[in-house]
């Protein structure tokens, strides 16, 4: 009987969204990831069906600008392919992957399981935000914009820059 155990370990993974804009709850996503892993690739997806309301290279300008205090931290961006052929071709062992709710856990482990039929080399990684960021979405701060007073309320949800950029979009 084999007793000795493996001693692989998960280097590199892959962090994607649409960061339509960023969040605090990606920064947390972001800052955990750094910890967790030598590289973390932040992976900026693009899905030609869909409206965004920043530009990707906005959305990448905004992802380098608050990921400057990581180090092993790179922003890329994809578009066309599945998520896990893209991590397969950025040579990564995981996805990092967050869940808020019992919704993105019904969605997540169902997406896990189609991932590792394409791929089972690469490990799908789930990470659950604090409290005061479950809740927090891009589509939730993009709903906040606009009445009376909604910079104060988003300033608690987003990065400065973010917030900024809202602020100079809707002046617009």
């Amino acid at each position: 009987m084999n007793t000795s155990r493996s001693t692989a370990s998960i280097h590199r993974a892959v962090y994607a969204g649409s960061f339509d804009p960023p969040t605090n709850g990606h920064m947390y996503m972001i800052s955990q990831g750094s910890r967790l892993f030598d590289e973390l690739i932040v992976a900026v997806g693009v899905n030609p069906d869909k409206n965004y309301r920043f530009t990707l290279e906005d959305r990448m300008s905004f992802l380098n600008e608050i990921t400057k205090g990581f180090p092993n931290v790179r922003i890329t961006s994809f578009s066309k392919k599945y998520l896990v052929h893209y991590a397969e071709e950025m040579k990564a062992d995981a996805l990092l992957r967050g869940i808020r709710n019992s919704q993105d856990l019904i969605f997540e482990q169902a997406m896990r399981n189609v991932n590792s039929d394409m791929n089972p080399d690469i490990t799908s990684v789930f990470l659950m935000p604090p409290r005061h960021l479950a809740d927090i979405s891009s589509s939730f701060v993009k709903g906040l914009v606009g009445p009376e007073d909604w910079q104060d309320l988003v300033a608690r949800f987003v990065p400065e820059v973010v917030l900024k950029a809202l602020i100079e979009q809707s002046a617009s």
